[in-house]
């Protein structure tokens, strides 16, 4: 069995498009407002990357939102609650989610460049069909077009399960789980690819955890960015990821280090 790499799996939102992953938080904070329960943007990062209704319920389950739950609505929030949140949510994210839709600089080039290596191209997102249909075209026409799209509710269960790594593997014909890397800005992104067993690369900068637009980033003083780059880097490590980069564009030294300890024998 040859001991190289034979395909590379990316997020979407914060690690190949939408640079600060900003697309979905105010519409959190919107759809919770509209049921009379203030959300700030630091709650609403908080689980990024799972599904969106696993992401309501997991916001649901904070003591602070319950609590202002129960006071607007006279009880705690349940299911049911979970899924009226969620009906709001998803239509207020497909009107916004084209304004997002910009590739992160320097993706198309560095996956032209795993292609060229003969690497293919596969892709899971916290995101639903329906969110993602207008991004596709919109990917596509700026160079990016994976082999491969698994979404939340494809499957019976969602991040940090597996579940869309082994659809990918199959999609894609790929295996073993460890000739297989799996590129995510969040947490549970990387939990996913750990639970696959493949290898995990982590997004620091254009990703949720960093959470800024490119002109934001740059207008942060240099300590500033520091900290900010370091809690980054260190929330992804904690994670779990074997390797953590600012951004897709620089992946290609990743792969070499990943072909490197595969050669000797390791595996992730």
């Amino acid at each position: 069995m040859s001991q190289r790499l034979t395909a590379v799996v990316f997020d979407w939102a914060g690690t190949m498009i939408d640079h600060g992953s900003r697309a979905p938080m105010g519409v959190f904070v919107r759809a919770f407002a509209d049921f009379g329960v203030e959300l700030t943007v630091a709650q609403a990062r908080g689980p990024m990357g799972m599904a969106k209704r696993d992401h309501i319920a997991a916001l649901m389950a904070l003591p602070e939102v319950a609590a202002a739950w129960a006071a607007r609505h006279g009880r705690a929030p349940g299911e049911a609650d979970i899924d009226a949140v969620y009906a709001v949510f998803v239509p207020m994210n497909v009107a916004v989610v084209t304004e997002f839709a910009g590739l992160i600089e320097g993706a198309a080039e560095a996956v032209a460049a795993l292609r060229a290596r003969g690497l293919k191209i596969g892709s899971t997102t916290g995101y639903t069909r329906e969110i993602m249909a207008p991004l596709l075209p919109l990917a596509a026409a700026q160079g990016y077009a994976p082999d491969n799209l698994v979404c939340a509710g494809d499957l019976a269960e969602g991040r940090p399960s597996p579940a869309m790594m082994y659809r990918t593997f199959l999609d894609l014909g790929v295996w073993p789980a460890w000739s297989v890397v799996k590129v995510d800005d969040t947490e549970v992104g990387i939990a996913e690819g750990l639970n696959a067993g493949a290898w995990t690369v982590g997004v620091a900068l254009s990703g949720n955890v960093f959470g800024l637009s490119p002109e934001e980033t740059a207008a942060l003083e240099p300590e500033a960015f520091d900290a900010r780059r370091a809690e980054a880097v260190a929330r992804l490590t904690r994670a779990g990821a074997h390797f953590v980069i600012d951004s897709v564009a620089d992946i290609a030294a990743v792969i070499d280090a990943i072909e490197g300890a595969l050669a000797r024998g390791e595996r992730p």
